[in-house]
């Protein structure tokens, strides 16, 4: 298993991590076989967004089992339970009542993430913001029951602000290739209309472009949901990209992202849970997913450098992939941020040492123009 840091909570996290759909309709043996088999594979980070008592309280009592430091879990607040269905909530008796249920029925005394639950617009996020949701999330951290706070959304706007805000730790959001080239909206549904994605695409819509780097920059990690866009990147008829990916492929597209921690697939057999572990043993060419985004039908990724390592080997051993990836994250900033040149520095190789061979140019399938690259970086960061 592949672990990260959780941006600057300094929690780690298994980067492919478990949603909670997958315990859904679930009996307590059943779960108590896909939590075992995952702490078995180094799956150690679940996502608990539901208000389903029963999944709760199955999964934590499958997790009990285990040292509470063996698994990091990250708890929504503003779920709640109502007439036997999943409800969002901001009445704060209800958010109050939920997340103390949550703790009960999880067997645990704290949740490493508390993640307020699902803004996508701006009315909603200021609200929360302002108002005793907030509030509530701040004493809950004083008192250790949260050890962090999160925000999920599927609007990079709302994701932005909050990244900005500087009272976010944790992001979750809806990462994949499909998304990644839509505009932002407050309307969550779009995402999963067939529709939405006839249309041309011109590479990551900037937005979204920007809120990875920022968080980059501010320390704030993203945790991924909807990887596989809700199973439509896995069926050819359905992928606006006119094939299939597959599960690996969609996960290393995530990974690669700035800011990227963990992947929260809803994995609901021991198999699917095989499909996306599968990440950390699959070679460079199981994990390529450059050339169905390069040959898809209306879609064009030229001049963006997508941080596929294509552009390797490179003559003179540079890190061409991390080189631009640190480019980006400064100029997005406008200067260069001191945690972004001491990652720079400790590279092996630096973008000074460019002998403009070319090689890795011809490599490249997104036509990226990397001498360039490499001389700006040299310029950037003095190297």
């Amino acid at each position: 298993m592949e672990y990260r840091t959780l941006g600057r909570t300094g929690i780690r996290v298994s980067a492919v991590a478990m949603g909670c759909e997958g315990f859904e309709e679930k009996d307590y043996p059943a779960c108590e076989r896909l939590v075992d088999a995952a702490m078995e594979q180094g799956v150690q980070f679940f996502d608990m967004y539901t208000s389903n008592p029963d999944v709760r309280s199955h999964v934590g009592r499958a997790l009990s089992r285990y040292p509470r430091e063996q698994y990091v879990i990250q708890g929504h607040l503003c779920t709640t339970w109502q007439d036997g269905q999943y409800c969002r909530t901001r009445q704060i008796d209800a958010v109050r009542t939920s997340f103390e249920q949550l703790l009960r029925q999880m067997q645990v005394d704290f949740v490493d993430i508390g993640m307020i639950h699902y803004i996508d617009n701006q009315a909603d996020f200021e609200q929360v913001y302002q108002g005793e949701v907030m509030a509530y999330a701040r004493q809950l951290k004083q008192e250790g029951k949260i050890r962090s706070v999160g925000l999920s959304t599927h609007n990079p706007d709302i994701a932005l602000l909050a990244a900005q805000s500087g009272a976010f730790d944790v992001m979750m959001m809806s990462i994949n290739p499909a998304y990644d080239m839509l505009p932002a909206s407050e309307d969550v549904n779009v995402l999963f209309e067939q529709q939405t994605f006839d249309r041309v695409y011109e590479g990551i819509d900037p937005k979204r472009d920007k809120l990875y780097r920022t968080c980059q920059n501010l320390g704030v990690a993203l945790t991924v949901m909807k990887p596989f866009a809700g199973g439509l990147l896995l069926d050819e008829k359905q992928s606006p990209f006119g094939r299939a990916m597959t599960p690996v492929q969609c996960m290393s597209y995530c990974l690669d992202r700035p800011a990227v921690s963990a992947v929260m697939g809803g994995m609901a057999s021991e198999e699917e849970l095989r499909q996306a572990v599968a990440y950390c043993t699959a070679t460079d060419a199981e994990k390529d997913y450059s050339m169905i985004l390069t040959s898809a039908p209306k879609s064009s990724f030229h001049g963006h450098c997508m941080y596929c390592g294509h552009c390797a080997p490179c003559t003179v051993k540079i890190d061409i992939a991390s080189v631009n990836k640190y480019l980006d994250l400064a100029l997005a900033q406008g200067m260069v941020p001191e945690t972004v040149q001491n990652h720079y520095d400790l590279l092996s190789h630096h973008a000074g040492e460019c002998i403009a061979c070319g090689a890795c140019m011809r490599n490249c399938p997104f036509g990226t123009d990397v001498i360039s690259k490499m001389q700006q970086a040299a310029a950037l960061f003095g190297q």
